[in-house]
């Protein structure tokens, strides 16, 4: 039986006159990479801001691993983020501190009886081990690359050992083989720790690459729900565009 770990019903978001989501209903299943595609502007960073209550939805309901998040007291709302983990567009690293401080951040937060035991320059070396970087652990955010920064925005949210792992366009601005290797990066920590993910993208060689169920965002609602392999095959022309 499959387990759903955020489950989105009936979802509307306008601002204004720009009606974003509507009618908007997903399930993300517990160990699974799924995709949400479409066009710039569709919604599709709106809505990982709702499931986050970062923005409120105007309708429906959105639970994440069980809780009714528009429901829970801030203190609650805290300690149900901490479980997810969100990888910026921006990737949002702090410049002024070394990568080390970076990580280390969350953890003045969030220190989990797990993390205390391990310590934090363990926790920190751990991730950055996840994600091949751990040469730069004293190195500032403007020394790294680009694909570097990304992978060390993915250890900071990799240290608190989250259920859930929301990712913001995670390759935009990359070139293509860097993107790839991002790609294949959320693939090896899916199936190291069975996390389960949205990715947020219009990037076809990715979701290609790291999902294992694709929705489709058009016009504010889930308009197809298949594997990438099917929808690439579909002969509908709203769906078609997207793989030409």
């Amino acid at each position: 039986m499959t387990t759903d770990v955020i489950c989105v019903e009936n979802v509307y978001k306008s601002f204004g006159d720009n009606h974003v989501l509507r009618d908007f209903s997903m399930n993300l299943h517990h160990g699974e990479n799924l995709a949400i595609l479409g066009k710039s502007g569709s919604g599709k960073s709106v809505l990982i801001k709702c499931i986050i209550n970062l923005i409120e939805p105007d309708h429906g309901t959105i639970q994440v691993l069980n809780a009714l998040v528009n429901t829970l007291s801030p203190e609650s709302l805290d300690e149900l983020r901490a479980k997810v983990g969100f990888l910026f567009q921006s990737n949002a690293l702090y410049d002024s501190m070394t990568v080390r401080e970076n990580l280390e951040f969350p953890l003045r937060r969030h220190w989990s009886k797990e993390l205390r035991e391990k310590g934090a320059e363990a926790a920190v070396m751990e991730a950055l081990d996840d994600v091949g970087l751990r040469h730069t652990v004293d190195m500032m955010p403007a020394e790294l690359s680009g694909g570097m920064r990304k992978r060390i925005a993915l250890a900071r949210t990799l240290i608190l050992r989250p259920a859930i792992i929301l990712y913001d366009e995670p390759t935009t601005g990359l070139d293509p083989v860097t993107a790839r290797e991002i790609s294949n990066l959320i693939v090896k920590v899916q199936q190291k720790y069975n996390t389960s993910s949205i990715i947020i993208s219009h990037d076809m060689n990715c979701i290609n690459i790291t999902s294992n169920r694709v929705i489709m965002l058009i016009d504010g609602k889930s308009y197809a729900n298949n594997s990438f392999d099917n929808l690439r095959k579909s002969t509908d022309t709203r769906i078609k565009e997207f793989f030409e």
